[in-house]
């Protein structure tokens, strides 16, 4: 349910996401962006691939404070299955610059 995320930037990443659409989640991000997982930097490009585009990640937020950019979800994915995350985000000039995921 992204009518919860305030920040357009955020529902843009997070709808990306989930349609699976590797060009609008690329455009909801800055070119330099960055993300960690579980605490550790990671190679943003190759995460997403594997744990978002290729396993068919989607995320299903529960909550959302800070206009949306920290979020409880449920996320699956095929590789994974599915499993209570926190999400945050920095959003620089209307795109997510830097993203961390994790364990809730």
């Amino acid at each position: 349910m992204t009518d919860q995320i305030a920040d357009p930037a955020v529902r843009a990443f997070v709808e990306a996401l989930n349609a699976g659409d590797r060009t609008a989640f690329r455009a909801a991000l800055t070119p330099d962006a960055t993300m960690s997982d579980d605490g550790t930097d990671r190679d943003l490009t190759d995460w997403t691939e594997r744990e978002v585009f290729t396993s068919k990640g989607h995320l299903d937020v529960e909550t959302a404070e800070d206009e949306g950019r920290t979020l409880v979800a449920n996320y699956a994915n095929s590789t994974w299955g599915a499993m209570r995350t926190r999400w945050r985000f920095t959003v620089r000039d209307g795109k997510v610059a830097r993203f961390e995921a994790g364990q809730a």
